[in-house]
């Protein structure tokens, strides 16, 4: 293949523009002030309990900015097919010490189980840590609504889960029920949350030497979410009272289901193919799960409208399915996987460079779509004006941390959007452990209440 030279260069990535415009694809064209506005007026009528595509979840964790020491506690992670079980403690010098680390599988990961059944196993599990502490952070990473008590009801599984019967159900008092059905005495108090939320907790129990004013957790890997703390008095959901005006809780919300974001026709077209067309169509648009199709499915609207060779377009047959890792496998070039190897044999070098464009559009967007939510929690915070004193934000996922360019990208949109609307200052970290150590924290504030 010869070599494209400057001009065919220019000519070849303004067409891939002009194609991605047609379609309101184009990362330039995406008004970002303009959404978050609309994001943070969700996140407003969320937390009124009006209708909001936001549901912004109250967790009942309130925000304590100090861990407590050398004092067990246990923690389990359910996520996608694997259950985690440990004991953690925070010694004198607030550094984690996790001991009984154990993977198992989900229960209902594999076939169809009862409600009885699902907390056996779990019970199972953990028989050898229960008496350790009568405190258990539960990070469990399936939709649940979080009570008062820190119990969280089941809306229902995601994942591939199989258990119906637990649907629906209060999954910390089941599992006490289940503990004590087993024969084990005492009582445990268990606190409920989800990975996001774990996120954020974990960015307080590592940095305990460190003077932040307030944290947010965010994930970017299979789904997206973002979590932040908010004063109780400015939730006005009708069913939650008795909350202390003057204290902070940590609010979950479930910004995947943005609905106001800025969908190209591409990305409807794509939404309309997905078993859950209409829901979370924020995430649809730069997450981890969806992230492969939505290119798959932006190379066939331009297969359509000419831009690619007769080589390619026969390559790229209706069978071909693209997964995110394909995203930056072949933004790192050259690919190294053998199937996207073969999709770009004997191809033109401007398919190369079109193609590159194309996914490059994708990751650009998704930096965009992740400094919106991020920039929206910290200024719904009103936290961070200190330069000494700011956000730490936890950011978790594969997706965050494999995307190219993705970090830089995000700290420039975000440096866009904060700078114009007043004094904020934040850090992006990552945790170790961040999904443990949170759950660990949410089972040790649990004893200062």
């Amino acid at each position: 293949m010869d070599a494209l030279n400057i001009n065919e260069l220019k000519n070849a990535k303004d067409a891939v523009n002009n194609f991605l415009r047609k379609y309101k694809m184009y990362f330039e064209d995406i008004d970002i002030h303009k959404y978050v506005d609309l994001f943070l007026d969700e996140m407003q009528r969320g937390l009124a309990g009006e209708e909001s595509s936001l549901k912004m979840f109250p967790t009942f964790i309130q925000f304590r900015n100090k861990i407590l020491v050398n004092k067990p506690v246990i923690v389990l992670d359910a996520g996608g097919t694997n259950f985690r079980s440990a004991v953690i403690m925070f010694n004198d010098k607030n550094e984690p010490v996790i001991q009984n680390l154990k993977q198992s599988y989900m229960p209902g990961s594999k076939s169809e189980v009862s409600k009885d059944e699902f907390f056996r196993i779990i019970v199972e599990n953990i028989k050898d840590i229960i008496d350790e502490s009568d405190n258990i952070g539960f990070v469990f990473s399936y939709p649940i609504e979080i009570y008062p008590t820190r119990d969280g009801k089941l809306a229902y599984f995601t994942k591939e889960i199989k258990a119906m019967e637990v649907e629906g159900e209060f999954i910390g008092e089941n599992l006490m029920a289940a503990i004590k059905k087993q024969g084990f005495k005492g009582s445990k108090k268990i606190v409920m949350l989800n990975d996001t939320v774990a996120s954020l907790l974990s960015g307080i129990s590592a940095f305990q030497n460190r003077n932040f004013e307030s944290y947010v957790g965010f994930i970017l890997g299979t789904g997206s979410n973002v979590s932040y703390i908010e004063k109780n008095s400015n939730i006005k959901k009708k069913r939650i009272a008795n909350l202390d005006g003057d204290d902070y809780q940590i609010i979950n919300i479930e910004s995947g289901n943005f609905s106001k974001g800025p969908m190209g026709e591409i990305d409807l077209k794509f939404d309309s193919k997905t078993l859950n067309s209409g829901m979370g169509c924020y995430e649809k648009m730069f997450s981890g799960a969806y992230l492969g199709g939505l290119a798959a499915e932006v190379v066939r609207f331009a297969l359509k409208d000419g831009l690619f060779s007769d080589v390619f377009s026969r390559n790229f047959n209706d069978s071909v399915v693209l997964e995110s890792r394909d995203i930056d496998d072949f933004l790192f070039y050259p690919p190294q996987n053998p199937r996207l190897i073969d999709l770009i044999k004997g191809i033109e070098n401007r398919d190369l460079v079109s193609l590159y464009h194309m996914f490059d559009n994708l990751v650009e967007r998704a930096a965009i779509f992740t400094s919106i939510i991020l920039a929206s929690a910290i200024i719904k915070s009103d936290k961070g004006n200190n330069p000494c004193d700011p956000i730490c934000i936890t950011a978790e996922g594969s997706s965050y941390y494999m995307m190219k360019n993705f970090q830089a990208r995000v700290e420039y949109y975000m440096r866009n959007i904060l700078t114009q609307r007043g004094s904020y200052y934040y850090e992006i970290n990552k945790v170790d452990n961040a999904i443990l150590l949170g759950a660990a924290a949410a089972g040790l504030e649990s004893q200062q209440i």
